[in-house]
């Protein structure tokens, strides 16, 4: 299931998916990717790379880690990434958010990032979460993560395979922070919650330090 940014707060506790509003740097799908890894098999023919061996991949703000990246190019020059955990690991992918000091993060056994329809795929044990500066403020658990960028929308699907012990029935599961005050605006100071209120006594006498004024 999809939600949109006006619909999130409503859908997000429904079984069968949840999303975050959520806008990533645009202009990343232009950026050129940068991989490093232990070792790489080119095939210039169908115009493929596998890289093997702590594989990280820099596109603009992107960032994606895996065991192994297999990577393709169609003749227009757009990209498509499938990132695999090494075993008993999680493959990694990081993005900031237009304009803003917010990062998304994600992790799941398997990922898939397509630059041509701007789509990111966490398979198995999949995780996202949203970051305020570093503080964590948003996390969704599924079987499948699927992050448009083009429209700003998560869908999340559960699944038998992400059962746990916590969770046996592998169902969706999120932690949603509320919204802060905005930047500069002081809290109000909340009321004593428990006691009876201070009694206040009127003073009959002037400190001393202070002159006694004339009648």
């Amino acid at each position: 299931m999809k939600y949109s940014f006006f619909s999130f707060f409503l859908a997000v506790f429904l079984t069968g998916g949840a999303a975050f509003p959520a806008a990533a740097e645009k202009a990343d799908r232009d950026k050129p990717m940068n991989i490093e890894a232990d070792a790489l098999r080119y095939n210039d023919l169908k115009q493929t790379s596998v890289f093997t061996g702590n594989v990280v991949i820099t596109k603009g703000t992107t960032l994606i880690r895996g065991g192994q990246v297999d990577v393709s190019q169609d003749p227009e020059g757009y990209q498509l990434a499938v990132a695999t955990a090494a075993p008993g690991k999680l493959a990694f992918y990081r993005k900031k958010r237009d304009g803003v000091d917010e990062y998304i993060e994600g992790e799941g056994e398997r990922i898939e990032y397509d630059s041509r329809t701007d789509l990111v795929k966490f398979i198995q044990r999949a995780v996202v979460r949203r970051y305020l500066g570093a503080a964590l403020s948003d996390e969704t658990t599924g079987a499948l993560i699927v992050y448009d960028n083009n429209t700003d929308v998560f869908s999340v699907d559960a699944g038998a395979k992400n059962a746990s012990v916590a969770n046996p029935g592998g169902r969706v599961r999120a932690m949603i922070s509320p919204r802060g005050a905005p930047a500069g605006t002081a809290a109000a100071t909340p009321p004593p919650t428990s006691g009876p209120a201070p009694q206040l006594r009127p003073s009959t006498t002037l400190n001393n330090s202070l002159p006694a004024k004339a009648p």
